[in-house]
């Protein structure tokens, strides 16, 4: 079986026609089953009314909604906890990653590839700001993690059961889905793509969950913070101990260092960096919090893979 996972937030003009691509791209793959899932990440719109309404006329159609906005991430975390196939297949539900990339992301994994990338060879109808600041932080993510990704990003993968299993032993809540599969290891590689312009509709990814999505696949997979503040302690402090010389040697001579000015621009920019690395221990404080509290990584509402299976055993027990 194949798992086609969609997270989909508030894109109820794009489903119909989601539905009809996958639809019409999986009836030629003979001798594959699938399942589509949906997870709804607490839409505010039509969404999980369509959803409903898709799966009453297709069985291969299953939705998990949550019951507040977890974000993208753990909507894709969701669904690989709960597909049941053999390779998962994540794709966007607003159109932007075609469905005819299926069947060349599985000849890849049939080749015996774990994990196959879909790298993003062109993006349609996005402005500089968007490719700048996409490119900005793939550039920056390969120079200071461990991790190294495709220079123009990948939104699209396949990961074989093995690597499933593998992530859901994997339970970290502030980190990078993407940057966690690339960490995992295995077998790797990657197909190009041209990354369509929306069907429909509004992206949902706002300057702040960049920001957030930035600062969490930094601290998930770097070092490189911890090490800066050490290193700008340690310049700090030398350059404090040759100004302290500087001073010494001018008073024995009697030109005392003078100059209310001079003392407050030192002051300031001591305080500036202070502040900047105790915020830096504080992003990873909070984040080692966050986790020790044990709050789920998303909360279902309802999840109608785990009821379809609870009353398929339900009804093998009144049989027997």
């Amino acid at each position: 079986m194949i798992s086609i996972i969609l997270p989909t937030y508030n894109e109820e003009s794009n489903l119909l026609k989601l539905y009809e691509c996958l639809s019409h791209v999986t009836e030629k793959m003979i001798g594959h089953d699938f399942e589509f899932i949906f997870v709804d990440d607490c839409s505010r719109d039509r969404t999980p009314y369509i959803l409903q309404d898709i799966a009453k006329t297709d069985d291969r159609v299953k939705t998990i909604r949550f019951a507040r906005n977890c974000g993208s991430h753990a909507a894709v975390a969701a669904g690989l906890r709960f597909c049941r196939g053999d390779v998962a297949i994540m794709l966007a539900a607003d159109l932007q990653d075609p469905p005819e990339i299926i069947p060349r992301l599985l000849e890849e994994w049939e080749k015996g590839y774990k994990v196959v990338w879909g790298v993003r060879d062109k993006r349609e109808g996005e402005n500089f700001f968007t490719l700048a600041s996409s490119r900005t932080f793939y550039f920056l993510m390969n120079r200071l993690t461990n991790v190294s990704q495709p220079p123009t990003g990948a939104d699209i993968f396949l990961i074989d059961r093995t690597v499933i299993d593998a992530f859901n032993n994997s339970p970290e809540k502030n980190t990078s889905v993407y940057m966690l599969i690339a960490w995992l290891g295995y077998t790797q590689t990657y197909i190009t793509y041209v990354k369509e312009a929306r069907h429909a509709g509004t992206s949902k990814w706002t300057t702040s969950k960049r920001l957030k999505l930035f600062f969490d696949s930094l601290i998930s997979f770097s070092y490189v913070p911890l090490r800066f503040m050490s290193l700008m302690g340690a310049i700090s402090a030398f350059l404090g101990l040759l100004y302290g010389l500087v001073v010494f040697v001018n008073a024995l001579r009697g030109n005392p260092v003078a100059g209310w000015a001079s003392l407050m621009i030192v002051v300031l920019l001591i305080g500036g960096f202070q502040m900047i690395m105790m915020g830096m221990l504080g992003e990873y404080l909070w984040r080692t919090y966050d986790e020790t509290r044990g709050r789920p990584r998303y909360v279902i509402e309802k999840n109608t893979l785990v009821d379809s299976t609870s009353n398929c055993r339900q009804k093998r027990l009144n049989e027997d």
